[in-house]
């Protein structure tokens, strides 16, 4: 694998936990916490960034990942930010964004191991 592509597929499995970790405090709390509603945005920015740089790349997305609906996301959230729909950003969090950290598991370990084998010399 590619050094960029794994590097970049690390950040995203990054940015999914923290996704996670916001998705937690439930849907209630995220409605009420602006501080939150952000951040989600720009974890969401920041994944839309990557996939656009994974599709330039030529990674095939696997099976419930789109990277063009990331970056298409990714878009509206910094072009059209005075419209976000609250209800949306929210199941991307919780639904869309899960469904990635598991479809993206095998490209994650081999990232990793990508990583691993450049920092050991290898």
């Amino acid at each position: 694998m590619e050094l960029r592509v794994a590097k970049e597929l690390l950040h995203i499995q990054h940015w999914l936990v923290l996704a996670q970790a916001i998705v937690a405090q439930g849907k209630e709390a995220y409605a009420d916490d602006e501080l939150a509603q952000e951040a989600g945005d720009s974890l969401m920015i920041k994944i839309g960034e990557a996939a656009k740089t994974l599709a330039a790349r030529g990674l095939e997305a696997p099976e419930g990942v789109s990277w063009s609906d990331a970056a298409k996301n990714r878009e509206k959230l910094v072009h059209h930010y005075q419209v976000t729909d609250r209800e949306v950003t929210w199941r991307t969090l919780s639904v869309s964004l899960p469904g990635w950290a598991s479809a993206l598991a095998p490209l994650f370990e081999e990232a990793a191991s990508t990583i691993s084998g450049i920092a050991s010399g290898g």
